[in-house]
C-alpha cells in the first residue's frame, strides 16, 4: 500500500472536509476511508468485507475518530496496539472531543498524537496538511 492512509470517520461532512483539505495541500496519497470502527479493523487485519486485501499491505498513518458506530475509536486503537502486525502503525486521533479523560485514554492506549477538529475551515486545511507532511514525508517507523 506504500504511503496510504487510512482515515476512520464516520461523519460524512467531516470525511468530505478531510479529504478536500488533503486534495486541497496535493496530499495525493491514497486515501481508504472506513465509517465505523469494525469496518476498520477488518480493513486492517483483511477480515470480513476485506479478506481479499493482503494483510501485510498497511497504512503508512491512520486518523482515527474516535465517536463511531459499532466499535468505538479507542476500542480500535487498543486492538491495533494489542498485535505485532499494526503496532507501530502511526495514530492520530484527529477527534471533535475536548473531553480531557478521552486524551489521557488515546495517548495511554497508545496514540501517536492527538488533535482536535477546529470549526474554521483554513485551520483544518492547515492542520491536515502539517499532519500529511510529518507522518508521511519526515517520520520514520519500523520496517514491517
Amino acid at each position: 500500500m506504500g504511503k496510504s492512509i487510512l482515515l476512520v470517520e464516520d461523519n460524512l461532512d467531516d470525511e468530505a472536509l478531510t479529504l478536500r483539505a488533503m486534495s486541497k495541500m496535493n496530499i495525493s496519497n491514497q486515501v481508504y476511508v472506513a465509517r465505523d470502527g469494525a469496518a476498520a479493523l477488518d480493513f486492517l487485519f483483511a477480515t470480513g468485507s476485506y479478506a481479499h486485501r493482503k494483510q501485510d499491505d498497511l497504512p503508512a498513518v491512520i486518523l482515527l475518530d474516535l465517536k463511531l458506530p459499532k466499535i468505538d475509536g479507542l476500542e480500535v486503537l487498543r486492538r491495533l496496539r494489542s498485535t505485532e502486525q499494526t503496532r507501530y502503525i502511526p495514530v492520530v486521533v484527529l477527534t471533535n472531543s475536548n473531553e480531557e479523560k478521552d486524551i489521557i485514554r488515546s495517548y495511554s492506549l497508545g496514540a501517536n498524537s492527538y488533535v482536535r477538529k477546529p470549526v474554521d475551515y483554513q485551520t483544518f486545511t492547515s492542520i491536515v496538511s502539517q499532519l500529511g507532511a510529518y507522518w508521511l514525508e519526515i517520520n520514520e517507523i519500523p520496517y514491517r
